[in-house]
């Protein structure tokens, strides 16, 4: 569980640290390729989250003297609770926020679907709402439907109509609903994250942004007709979170000054398609690495095996102070045994780097205390060749009661 809020936190850093360098970058994105290269380097966000998640090469471990925690029944420890209970009550903090999260974006999308009514179909393959609850859009994930107003043929020319029609054709093809839905879903996994409404925001305009350059730059005389079509349409409704709406209020000032822009060069283009990659790549990396140190040493050997390796200068980490784990008060009012199997990393200078759990029994009874106690430890490096290296113990707890003696 604590695994899990680590990893949650850890993913945050990221999050925050990604979006911000999108920001900084977005204007020289836009001078390098314009709206749909800044559109495209929003893969940042989902490849960072991605990384994180990818298992970092394991390094072999040696296997270390196996410690043993007995708790006098006589005398028991003193241990407070809250170290366990305080994961607990995050992880549930943190589920009621997604669902509430997720509660709002379903009645979001379903309230919209409704207020459209009834949908008939037209020649052209769309189709035609009996309401107007905020379109054209493009609605639905596995399906997208094109849906159009009950007054559409009448707001709009023919000219005007068909601009629309590529327009919504285009978030279609590029697979605009899904990148919609990995947004909210992020929004209800990172609900707690201050920056992910802006990038939300944000990720949306750039959307609609290269969607309208890709539908009039194979068309420079048409910008004028495209931009009176965009000025007809005034969006007030809600806007369903899984939906490409056509009409979009809050950035029309921004929609038609991109408009103005010319095609860029393909020099400049391409330019943009390498540092969007590299900024993908170099960051996932980045983030990946960032999961712990992992230790990179042979295994360890056995017999004749041993003894030629140490007179060569190699030899496993050694554990010079190793404290304790507190036996769990939970466990103790109990009568609660287990075992605990630890994967330790020691650095080069021989300080305890990431802590992970092999397996526990019970589970998840005596994890927090063992791997608290770990943290703690202090080590004599491995050597290899006569090099201090970076390594990693394998480490069993035995966790027993005892009827007499002190507690240890």
């Amino acid at each position: 569980m604590t695994d899990l809020i680590t990893l949650m936190l850890q993913a945050s850093v990221w999050l925050a640290l990604a979006v911000l360098l999108l920001a900084g970058a977005r204007p020289l994105l836009l001078r390098l390729g314009g709206a749909a290269l800044a559109y495209r380097s929003w893969w940042l966000l989902p490849l960072v989250l991605a990384a994180l998640c990818l298992p970092l090469p394991s390094a072999p471990m040696a296997d270390a003297p196996s410690m043993r925690v007995i708790a006098s029944a006589l005398r028991g420890p003193v241990v407070s609770t809250e170290a366990a209970v305080w994961p607990v009550l995050l992880l549930a903090v943190w589920l009621a926020g997604a669902l509430v999260m997720a509660l709002a974006s379903w009645r979001a999308q379903r309230r919209f679907e409704r207020a459209m009514g009834p949908l008939q179909p037209r020649e052209d393959g769309t189709w035609q709402a009996s309401a107007d609850p905020g379109l054209p859009a493009l609605v639905g994930l596995w399906h997208p439907r094109i849906v159009v107003g009950p007054a559409f043929e009448v707001d709009f020319s023919p000219a005007e109509q068909d601009l629309i029609l590529q327009h919504e054709r285009s978030h279609r093809r590029h697979g605009d609903p899904w990148a919609n839905a990995v947004l909210a879903l992020l929004r209800c996994v990172f609900w707690f994250h201050p920056l992910l409404p802006w990038a939300a925001r944000r990720f949306l305009r750039d959307q609609e942004l290269a969607c309208d350059a890709r539908t009039v730059d194979p068309h420079p005389a048409l910008r004028r007709l495209y931009a009176n079509a965009l000025l007809k349409a005034q969006l007030v409704h809600p806007v369903a979170p899984m939906a490409c709406h056509w009409r979009s209020q809050p950035m029309l000032k921004e929609r038609i000054a991109m408009l103005k822009e010319h095609k860029r060069k393909a020099l400049p283009w391409m330019t943009g398609q390498v540092l969007v990659m590299g900024l993908c790549v170099g960051m996932g990396t980045v983030a990946w690495a960032s999961q712990g140190g992992a230790g990179a040493g042979p295994s360890p050997h056995a017999g004749p095996a041993a003894l030629a390796n140490a007179a060569a200068g190699d030899v496993d980490a050694e554990a010079l102070t190793t404290t304790p784990p507190t036996y769990p008060k939970v466990a103790f009012d109990q009568g609660l045994s287990g075992k605990v199997v630890l994967r330790v990393e020691v650095d080069a200078s021989g300080k305890v780097g990431n802590v992970r759990v092999l397996s526990s029994t019970p589970a998840g009874v005596f994890d927090a205390a063992s791997v608290a106690a770990a943290k703690g430890w202090t080590f004599k490096p491995a050597r290899r060749n006569g090099t201090a290296v970076a390594s990693a113990l394998k480490i069993p707890m035995t966790f027993e009661l005892n009827a007499s003696g002190p507690a240890q």
